[in-house]
C-alpha cells in the first residue's frame, strides 16, 4: 500500500498523519526543521481542541504537556474594554511544546519522519501539503507577525489589544509563561527601528499589562502575514492542502490552531480514503466558511473609526462562538 506523504510537521501535518494512520495507511512525514522549535503564533487553543485531540487519540499527550487554562477574555478597543468568561475554558500551549509532542506521537504510531523538505510526485501516492503559507508582498507594504515569551505574573485570561493598524494578544502558556504575539504594518515597525518593545510601550493599556513581565527570549518576526483561503482547487491541484497552506484566518479570532487541526485531520482521512480533492475542499468550506465571513467583516470594522462603538453592542460570547469553525460530527 502506498504511503500518504505529508509535507510539514506542524499541527496540521501531524493531525493528518495521525488520521491517515488510524485509517490503516502508512505515512511518510517530511519536515526539514529540527524540533522542538518556536513559531510565531498566538498559542491560544479553543475549547473544541479537546474533542479533536480525543478523536485523534492524543488527548493524553496534550494533557501531559500541561497546557494553561484560559477562562476569561478581554478586548481592549480605543480605551474601552469588553470582558466575558470562556465556558468551557480555552487552553494555552506553546508551539515549542505542542508541535514536538504531536510529532513524537505520530512517530510512535508508526509515521516515518523524513528530515527534509520536498514534495513527492503524486504518482507515488497521495500528498498532504501542510507546510504553511507561501506569500509575497512588496517591501514597505508588508504585515509582520511577532512573538515572544515572558516570565512573571501569569493569569487565566487572553487579552486582545487593538490600536491603529496593530493587534497584540497576551495569554498564558505552560509552565507559568506568558505569550505575547501580534501583527503590525511594516511602516509602523520601521518608524521605531523595528523595536517591538517600543511599539508595545507606546500603548498605555498594553504597557501596563506587560509591566510585571520580563521577556525571556528575543522577538521572533515573520512576514508577510495575509489572510487567505483556498477552498476552490487550482487547475491541476493534486495535493490535499491543510492548515495555513489551505486557509489562514485573521489571528485575532483565536481559531487558527483549531482550524489547522481540523483541516489536518480531514486531509489525512481524505488522502487515506482516496477522496477527490474537490469533495475534500467542499467539506473544508462547510467547516470554515462561517468564521472566514465573520473575520472579514470584523477586519473591515477594525479598519474603521467605529470599532469601539460597533463591538460594544455585540456580546463577547456571541463574538467568540461565531468565529469558531463548525466542528464536524465524528
Amino acid at each position: 500500500m502506498q504511503p500518504v506523504a505529508i509535507i510539514g510537521g506542524g499541527p496540521a501535518g501531524t493531525a493528518a498523519a495521525l488520521a491517515a494512520l488510524s485509517e490503516g495507511r502508512p505515512v511518510r512525514l517530511f519536515e526539514k526543521t529540527a524540533f522542538p522549535r518556536h513559531k510565531v503564533c498566538g498559542e491560544f487553543l479553543s475549547p473544541e481542541v479537546e474533542t479533536v485531540f480525543q478523536r485523534l487519540g492524543v488527548l493524553d499527550v496534550f494533557e501531559a504537556a500541561k497546557p494553561a487554562p484560559i477562562r476569561r477574555a478581554v478586548l481592549h478597543l480605543g480605551g474601552r474594554e469588553k470582558r466575558w468568561l470562556l465556558d468551557p475554558p480555552g487552553r494555552g500551549l506553546s508551539r515549542h511544546a505542542l508541535d514536538w509532542a504531536l510529532l513524537r506521537a505520530a512517530a510512535a504510531r508508526g509515521a516515518e519522519v523524513v528530515r527534509e523538505s520536498r514534495t513527492p510526485e503524486p504518482e507515488s501516492g497521495p500528498v498532504v501539503l501542510a507546510c504553511g503559507r507561501r506569500h509575497s508582498a512588496p517591501r514597505g507594504d508588508r504585515l509582520f507577525g511577532f512573538k515572544a515569551h515572558f516570565d512573571g505574573l501569569s493569569d487565566d485570561s487572553v487579552e486582545l489589544f487593538f490600536f491603529p493598524g496593530c493587534y497584540v494578544g497576551v495569554s498564558p502558556v505552560e509552565d507559568g509563561k506568558t505569550n505575547v504575539c501580534g501583527l503590525a504594518p511594516e511602516i509602523t515597525l520601521a518608524a521605531r527601528g523595528f523595536s517591538i518593545d517600543e511599539v508595545l510601550d507606546s500603548q498605555p493599556a498594553l504597557q501596563e499589562r506587560l509591566k510585571p513581565l520580563r521577556r525571556r527570549m528575543e522577538w521572533l518576526l515573520t512576514a508577510p502575514v495575509l489572510p487567505d483561503r483556498r477552498f476552490a482547487p487550482p487547475a491541476g491541484e493534486t495535493c490535499y492542502r491543510a492548515g495555513d497552506a489551505l486557509a489562514f484566518v485573521d489571528p485575532f479570532t483565536g481559531s487558527g490552531m483549531l482550524s489547522a487541526l481540523l483541516t489536518g485531520r480531514a486531509a489525512g482521512q481524505a488522502a487515506a480514503r482516496g477522496l477527490g480533492i474537490t469533495e475534500y475542499l467542499d467539506g473544508c468550506a462547510r467547516v470554515l466558511s462561517r468564521q472566514y465571513r465573520l473575520a472579514a467583516f470584523l477586519r473591515g470594522v477594525l479598519g474603521s473609526g467605529l470599532t469601539p462603538y460597533a463591538l460594544e453592542w455585540i456580546p463577547g460570547r456571541l463574538l467568540f462562538h461565531a468565529t469558531r469553525p463548525r466542528l464536524p460530527a465524528g
